[in-house]
C-alpha cells in the first residue's frame, strides 16, 4: 500500500473505555447487587446499557473501530481468567453454583475463602485480580462474555474489535497458586494455554470478527531472552491458525524495545504500539526493525492516561513519518481511555481558561477522531480546529497559573541538608521508644475509618449549602469521637482520628493546595467499584495554610494514647493525580514535598508524636524499564525525606504502602528514612516481611487484616500471620495493623477484624520471651 492510500485509509478508534457510567451507574448496581437490592438480571441490564451508550458515544465522537470486551463488573484480568478457565479450586463450587456469585467472590472473597491477591496494573493506579496458576492447571476455553458483546456491537451497526489480555502478558501477570513451589514460573504453562486462546479466536471470528485486539503490554518491560522466545512462539503459533480472524497486538505505557523485533517476525497482521511519552522511541525502533510493510499499525499517539489536550500538530508529524513504515495507519490513545474521566462537558466549576486545557475521555475520542481526519484528508479538512488547539496551547504555556516565581525560589534554594534527618534511624529509634513507651508488636491502623452514609449525607449537605460550616464541623467532631473511643476501647496502641473530614487521601490536600485543581464527576476506576477523582495538577504547589492540624490536635485532645498526623506523601500525589506535562516530575514532586514540609512541622509543633506520610504509590510508579529507575528513586525518596527531614529525632515518621511488588525497592524504601513501615501483606500470605528482612533495618507492620475484602479474619487467622512476620521480623521491629485504610469497610466488620487484630497481638507477644506473666 502507498503512503497515499495509507493516509486515505486512516481510521480512528480506541482501545478501552471508561466503564462506570456518567453518573457511576455500575458502581450503583454492582454495589446493589451485592446487597440484594439489584437482581442479577437487572445488573446484566445496566450493564448492557452502558455498553449500548459508550459504544454511540465513541461513533459520535468519530470512531470507527470500537472496542468490545474491555468493560467488566469487577476487572479485566479476572475476565480473562474466566475467560481461560483459570478459576481457583477453592472457588469451583460457588463458580459452578452461580457463576456470577463465583465472579464476584474471586474479588472479593466470602467469609470462608479468601479472594484473589490485587496488585498494581503496571504503573498505574488501576488494580488488577492476579491469576494463580500452577503445574496442574488446567484451561477450558470459556468466550461466552466475549462472543456476547461482540454480538451487541455487531447488532447495533458498530464496527467492532474485540480485546483481550495476549496470552504471554497472562501469564507474566500470574503467581503460583496457594500450595505451589514459589519458583514455579506461569511462563511454562504457554503451550498449554495457546490453544485455548485459538478456540476463543474461532469463536470470535465465528461471532463476526474481523479484527481481535491481544493485549501485551508486559512486552514493554525487561524481557529476557526466554521470555521474548515464547513471545515469537506464541504469535508465530497463533498467527498459524486458519481459523481466526486478523490479530492485531497492542502493546502501552512504554517502548516495546526488543519485543519489538520479535513481533515483527512474526505472521500477525497488525501492531498496536504506544508513541508518546518514553514510548515515543517506539518511531525510531520502528524504523530500526525496517518497519510494517503490508501490515496495520495502530498508532497511540493521543496519551491515554493524562488529561491535558492533545499537541495536533505534533502528533501529525508522528503519523506522517508513520506512513512510510507501515501498509496501514489508524490513529489512537496511547492506552486504553479507562485511566482518565468520561467527560469534560460535566464539569461546570473549572475555571474556562484551564478547561481549554483539558481533555476527558469523550474529548481524547474527538482529537483522534480529528487526526484520522487529517491524516486522511491533510492538514487543511482540520484548520479550525488546528487554530484552535495552538491557541488553548499558547494560552496554558503563557499563563500565570502555572508559573508562581515564590515556589520556584524555594525549591532553588534547597539543600541536601534539609532532606536529612538531625540523627541517624537507630539513635532516633531509642529515642522514639523512649518517649511513646509502646509495647512489642504495637497495634495501630493505617488512618481512615468507615466513611458512612450519614458523614458523606453530611458532606453532600454542606456542599449542597443545605447545612452550614459549624453544623458540619459538629458532625466531624461526634465521629471522632467515636473512633477514638472505640480505639481506646479495643486496646489499639497508636491512634487516628479516622479522616472523617477526607473526601480522598490525594483530593482533600489538593483542594486545600494551590495549583491544584479538584473536579466534581472525574472519576476513574481504581479498583473494582472503587473510584477516585484524580486532582489536576496545574499550576506551581504551595501550601496557603495548615491542613490537617486542627482535627488532628482534636483527637489528641481526647485520649492520652498517641495519635498519628495523617499525610499524604509527594510521590502519591503525584501518581494519583493528572500531573502536569510541562515541566520534570521530580519538580513537581519537590513543591508538594516543601508544602508538606510545612505541614509536618506543623504537626509536630501542635504536639504530634507519631506522623505517617503514605506514599503507596512509590512502587506503583517505578518506572517500567530498569535502566530508567535510578533517577526516578533518587527524586522520589528525596522527595520524601525533605518533606519529613525537620522533625525532631523523637518524633516517629511513620509511611504506608500496598498492593504492589515490593521486593525489588527495599533499597529505596530504606532511602526515605522513615523509622516505621506499613505494608500490604495479608493477600500474599506476609510474603513481603521476607522481602524487608534481606535488607531492611527499621520496624516495619506487614498487614494482618485484608481491607479489600468483606471477610472479618477470626482471631486464629490473624495470629498465625503474625507468627509468620515474626520469623522474618524481630519483634521488636514488628507492629501489627491492617493491610490498608478502612475507609471502604463498614463498621460492623471493622469493629470485629480490629478486635480480633488486638487480641491475636496480646495473645502472640505473652508468648514472647520476657513478656510471659
Amino acid at each position: 500500500m502507498t503512503t497515499e492510500s495509507a493516509a486515505a485509509a486512516a481510521r480512528a478508534t480506541v482501545y478501552g473505555y471508561p466503564r462506570q457510567g456518567g453518573d457511576r451507574e455500575l458502581k450503583k448496581a454492582v454495589e446493589g447487587y451485592w446487597k440484594g437490592r439489584v437482581t442479577a438480571a437487572a445488573l446484566r441490564e445496566t450493564a448492557e446499557e452502558l455498553r449500548r451508550a459508550n459504544w454511540q458515544r465513541l461513533a459520535e465522537d468519530g470512531i470507527h473501530e470500537v472496542p468490545t470486551g474491555d468493560f467488566s463488573y469487577y476487572d479485566h484480568v479476572l475476565d480473562a481468567s474466566v475467560m481461560v478457565g483459570a478459576v481457583p479450586v477453592r472457588h469451583r463450587e460457588a463458580v459452578a453454583t452461580d457463576a456470577l456469585d463465583g465472579y464476584f467472590a474471586m474479588a472479593r472473597g466470602t467469609q470462608d475463602v479468601a479472594p484473589l491477591e490485587m496488585t498494581k496494573w503496571f504503573d498505574t493506579n488501576y488494580h488488577y485480580l492476579v491469576p494463580e496458576l500452577g503445574p496442574d492447571t488446567v484451561f477450558a476455553a470459556d468466550s461466552t462474555k466475549q462472543v456476547r458483546e461482540l454480538g451487541e456491537a455487531l447488532a447495533l451497526g458498530h464496527d467492532a474489535r474485540p480485546v483481550l489480555v495476549g496470552p504471554v502478558t497472562y501469564l507474566l501477570l500470574a503467581k503460583p497458586a496457594p500450595g505451589v513451589a514459589a519458583d514455579f514460573e506461569p511462563l511454562t504453562l504457554l503451550d498449554r494455554l495457546l490453544p485455548v486462546y485459538a478456540e476463543v479466536l474461532a469463536d470470535l471470528r465465528a461471532a463476526g470478527a474481523h479484527w481481535v485486539q491481544l493485549d501485551e503490554p508486559a512486552l514493554v518491560q525487561d524481557r529476557t531472552p526466554a521470555e521474548l522466545n515464547a513471545v515469537a512462539r506464541a504469535y508465530r503459533d497463533l498467527g498459524a491458525l486458519t481459523d481466526r480472524p486478523r490479530l492485531l497486538v497492542a502493546s502501552y505505557f512504554d517502548r516495546l524495545g526488543d519485543a519489538l523485533a520479535v513481533l515483527a517476525k512474526t505472521p500477525v497482521e497488525g501492531l498496536a504500539m504506544d508513541f508518546t511519552g518514553p514510548a515515543a522511541a517506539n518511531l525510531r525502533d520502528l524504523a530500526g526493525v525496517g518497519g510494517l510493510p503490508g501490515r496495520r499499525l495502530v498508532a497511540g499517539v493521543v496519551d491515554g492516561r493524562n488529561v491535558w489536550i492533545n499537541d495536533l500538530q505534533q502528533s501529525l508529524a508522528t503519523l506522517g513519518t508513520l506512513l512510510g513504515l507501515a501498509g496501514r495507519v489508524d490513529v489512537a490513545a496511547s492506552c486504553s481511555l479507562l485511566h482518565v474521566p468520561l467527560d469534560l462537558a460535566a464539569e461546570r466549576d473549572i475555571d474556562p481558561q484551564v478547561g481549554r486545557w483539558l481533555a476527558f475521555a469523550r474529548q481524547k475520542s474527538a482529537e483522534i477522531a480529528t487526526l484520522a481526519r487529517g491524516l486522511a484528508r491533510g492538514t487543511a479538512s482540520i484548520a479550525a480546529e488546528l487554530a484552535a488547539n495552538r491557541a488553548d496551547l499558547a494560552s496554558r504555556a503563557g499563563s500565570a497559573i502555572t508559573h508562581d516565581p515564590a515556589v520556584r525560589a524555594r525549591t532553588s534554594a534547597v539543600t541536601e541538608a534539609d532532606a536529612r534527618r538531625e540523627l541517624p534511624y537507630p539513635q532516633r529509634a531509642v529515642a522514639q521508644r523512649a518517649r511513646l513507651r509502646l509495647p512489642l508488636l504495637p497495634t495501630t491502623t493505617i488512618g481512615s475509618f468507615p466513611q458512612t452514609s450519614q458523614l458523606r449525607a453530611a458532606r453532600a449537605d454542606l456542599t449542597a449549602g443545605h447545612i452550614d460550616a459549624a453544623a458540619y464541623d459538629k458532625r466531624i467532631e461526634a465521629e471522632i469521637q467515636e473512633v477514638i473511643a472505640f480505639q481506646e476501647a479495643a486496646g489499639i496502641d497508636v491512634l487516628v482520628h479516622g479522616e472523617p473530614e477526607r473526601n480522598d487521601m490525594v483530593q482533600y490536600f489538593a483542594e486545600r493546595l494551590t495549583g491544584c485543581l479538584a473536579t466534581r464527576h472525574g472519576w476513574v476506576q481504581s479498583y473494582g467499584t472503587r473510584y477516585v477523582r484524580p486532582p489536576i495538577l496545574a499550576g506551581d504547589i504551595s501550601r496557603p495554610e495548615p491542613m490537617t492540624v486542627r482535627w488532628t490536635t482534636y483527637a489528641q485532645s481526647l485520649t492520652g494514647r498517641p495519635v498519628k498526623g495523617m499525610l499524604t506523601g509527594p510521590v502519591t500525589m503525584l501518581a494519583w493525580s493528572f500531573v502536569r506535562d510541562d515541566q520534570s516530575l521530580g519538580e513537581t514532586a519537590r513543591q508538594i514535598a516543601l508544602a508538606l514540609r510545612d505541614e509536618v512541622n506543623d504537626l509536630e509543633s501542635a504536639g504530634s508524636s507519631v506522623i505517617q506520610v503514605d506514599e503507596p504509590a512509590l512502587r506503583e510508579t517505578l518506572p517500567l524499564r530498569a535502566a530508567d529507575r535510578a533517577g526516578y528513586l533518587a527524586w522520589a525518596t528525596g522527595s520524601f525525606r525533605l518533606a519529613t527531614g525537620g522533625v525532631r529525632p523523637d518524633t516517629q515518621i511513620h509511611t504506608h504502602m500496598c498492593y504492589a511488588e515490593f521486593g525489588d525497592i527495599v533499597r529505596a524504601i530504606d532511602d526515605l528514612d522513615a523509622d516505621v513501615i506499613s505494608l500490604e501483606a495479608a493477600r500474599s500470605h506476609m510474603r513481603v516481611a521476607d522481602e524487608l528482612a534481606a535488607g531492611y533495618p527499621r520496624e516495619a507492620g506487614p498487614g494482618v487484616y485484608d481491607i479489600h475484602s468483606p471477610r472479618v479474619p477470626s482471631g486464629e487467622e490473624v495470629a498465625a500471620l503474625l507468627r509468620k512476620g515474626l520469623e522474618a521480623i524481630p519483634a521488636e521491629r514488628l507492629w501489627v495493623n491492617p493491610d490498608c485504610g478502612l475507609k471502604t469497610r463498614g463498621w460492623p466488620e471493622v469493629r470485629a477484624s480490629l478486635e480480633h487484630l488486638v487480641s491475636a497481638a496480646a495473645e502472640v507477644r505473652a508468648t514472647l520471651p520476657g513478656t510471659a506473666g
